[in-house]
């Protein structure tokens, strides 16, 4: 599920609709969807979800929600990832039930922990590399997210910055996908990108 996690970004659209350039990325091999829309209203960041569930119904593929409870709820996503400055994980549980999938973004083994009593199903866990599509990103290193993967118990997968040149890199470090957003979504082919990337990280698992 987590092997190739796809974060939306449209910066990177090029007048080309969002759900498009997702079924593209899924034909590519994404295992895993997140639309994080920071710039909309709830009515518009709902009607783009609408469009993408179809999408990623279309393919099996889960569907998640960044941060917004509401717009989970309206669309009746798969799931929602929620960061460490959002709603706490009891409360979201509490509101979206016991069977929808909740995500955690963690930057140490504190917060991971954490995630993990309060009812985490997995964990996002960066930045693992230089990324220009989030400011606020917090660094992790190779060592945090090794301690993570080992002794939470949760599935992780790692984001920040992670592309084809670097993803081997998170090799041993026992996680159980990668999260990328311009690695797959700034690429003129989209699912070439995707292929290629997810091609490339099997020496990640191996």
């Amino acid at each position: 599920m987590l092997e190739l996690y796809l974060v939306s970004d449209r910066s990177w659209l090029n007048d080309r609709p969002l759900e498009e350039d997702i079924e593209q990325a899924i034909l590519g091999g994404v295992t895993m969807v997140q639309l994080r829309e920071k710039n909309l209203t709830d009515e518009e960041f709902t009607i783009q979800a609408k469009k993408v569930k179809t999408i990623c119904s279309k393919y099996h593929i889960p569907f998640i929600i960044n941060d917004n409870v509401a717009v989970a709820l309206a669309v009746d996503s798969d799931g929602i990832h929620i960061g460490q400055d959002d709603q706490p994980v009891k409360r979201v549980r509490k509101i979206i039930g016991p069977h929808k999938i909740i995500g955690v973004s963690a930057h140490n083994l504190k917060e991971a922990l954490a995630a993990k009593e309060d009812g985490a199903d997995y964990l996002g866990v960066g930045a693992m590399f230089n990324t220009s599509t989030k400011d606020d990103a917090t660094a992790v290193s190779f060592t945090q997210l090794h301690e993570i993967t080992t002794k939470i118990g949760l599935p992780v997968v790692a984001i920040g910055g992670i592309n084809q040149d670097n993803c081997l890199l998170l090799k041993g470090t026992k996680i159980d996908g990668i999260a990328v957003v311009s690695a797959i979504m700034s690429a003129p082919d989209i699912k070439e990108a995707a292929a290629k990337l997810k091609a490339h990280a099997r020496g990640i698992y191996d």
